[in-house]
């Protein structure tokens, strides 16, 4: 595994159905070495902080893997950062990754994952597509968000050491699955309110389901 691009964004504005918004969507990929604390990377962009950023989503990670199989299905070349991640990577697909996996980074920097990453209007405006939040559910490539917890250095071609959770917690497959569902699942939910899952997803699960762990 490998870092193939650090992507931070800056403030821009976006047209979001009749509204203009600020957002920190727009990452682009930065050749410098980056500084990667608890709150995420040093100079990056969160604007709503309800549902984006915070200690237990403080980085997003996004598979080159699954930038390849977009490439294919869309026709054209994505440059890395167009998804909103910070960290485009190889090695890991969302189909085996679970909340509480941990990835070291260069033998130093180390995250755990914590959620699945849930599509939003702005995405789909950031796309040019209406309908790409309904295209991004359905093809099941959500990427990961994960808490950093021992901060340091990243830069591109830093090596990744993917560290499977001894626990049996829940994929992050199967929490961006059961989200999209009309109904909850209550062991499906239960076993996602038992395990390290971030706080803004446990909040709106708890929320959404009217269970609590």
């Amino acid at each position: 595994m490998q870092i193939l691009s650090v992507n931070t964004a800056r403030p821009k504005t976006l047209q979001v159905g009749q509204k203009t918004v600020t957002t920190g969507i727009f990452k682009e990929p930065r050749q410098d070495t980056v500084y990667l604390g608890e709150s995420g990377l040093a100079d990056d962009t969160i604007v709503n902080k309800t549902v984006h950023g915070g200690v237990d989503q403080a980085v997003y990670l996004y598979s080159a893997a699954d930038y390849a199989w977009w490439a294919e299905q869309l026709g054209r070349e994505l440059p890395p950062g167009l998804f909103g991640e910070n960290l485009t990577v190889t090695g890991f697909h969302e189909g085996t990754l679970k909340v509480g996996d941990r990835v070291l980074i260069n033998g130093q920097v180390l995250l755990e994952i914590t959620a699945p990453r849930v599509p939003c209007a702005q995405f789909a405006a950031k796309m040019g597509d209406p309908a790409f939040g309904k295209k991004f559910v359905a093809a099941g490539r959500p990427g990961a968000y994960a808490r950093v917890l021992v901060p340091g250095d990243v830069r591109v071609g830093d090596t990744l050491e993917w560290q499977p959770t001894p626990e049996d917690y829940i994929s992050i497959h199967d929490i961006f699955v059961e989200w999209h569902r009309k109904g909850w699942s209550e062991p499906v939910v239960r076993k996602t309110l038992n395990s390290p899952v971030s706080r803004i997803a446990r909040r709106i699960i708890e929320e959404r389901s009217g269970l609590v762990s």
